[in-house]
């Protein structure tokens, strides 16, 4: 089973050119550091209430991006606000952006091609080797918000990190989108992490908005 950093990953991925959509780092690093939470939330090693959030278990999971995480958040100050330790592992949200991308390579889900602009800029690209993981995981979004049913809770994670992306609407498209927003509206609620990214997110957008011109 995927990570749900690596669900999110190929959500992100236009799989016609093996480039990643065009995303605010801010976002991206926030919705990194949600799916690490998320995961090792439904792994019970971590809990949470409507105030704080804390390491429940820190046996490692086998999996080298979450225990990478866990790991930092075993280390950090207890009992600390869901938000002060998703700008702890937002901080890295780069180098965790990478880490699940070389896991979606070891997988074969995806490759590498380095290549040039104008012989001089260095390019990156990831073809999609597999594209089973992809579908699966946009067929899966798609289910969710084209039903009434309550989902489980991974698909609700999912619904929280392509909001906080701001991918569903490229996924959907913008006509389906405005059509299902109170559904996705109601399904965001659901999940106490979700609804920490996302005002992080939006928090850090409008700091983004409102801050002087240099």
């Amino acid at each position: 089973m995927l990570t749900f950093l690596e669900e999110t990953l190929l959500l992100c991925l236009d799989d016609e050119s093996g480039r990643f959509l065009p995303i605010l780092p801010t976002s991206m690093t926030a919705a990194a550091a949600g799916a690490l939470l998320m995961d090792l939330a439904l792994l019970d090693r971590v809990d949470s209430d409507l105030e704080k959030l804390w390491v429940a278990d820190a046996t490692p999971t086998g999996e080298p991006l979450l225990d990478d995480a866990l790991g930092q958040l075993a280390a950090a100050p207890v009992d600390q606000t869901v938000r002060f330790y998703l700008d702890l592992l937002a901080r890295d949200g780069e180098r965790y952006r990478e880490m699940g991308v070389r896991r979606l390579v070891e997988r074969g889900i995806l490759a590498i091609e380095e290549g040039r602009l104008l012989w001089v800029f260095r390019t990156r690209r990831y073809p999609v080797l597999d594209g089973r993981q992809q579908r699966e995981v946009k067929d899966r979004l798609l289910a969710i918000l084209g039903s009434d049913d309550i989902p489980d809770p991974r698909d609700v994670v999912l619904i929280c990190l392509s909001s906080a992306c701001r991918i569903i609407q490229t996924v959907v498209g913008e006509v389906a989108y405005e059509e299902m927003r109170p559904r996705i509206e109601m399904l965001r609620k659901l999940d106490l992490i979700g609804q920490s990214v996302m005002r992080t997110v939006e928090e850090m957008e409008f700091v983004l908005a409102t801050a002087p011109i240099q």
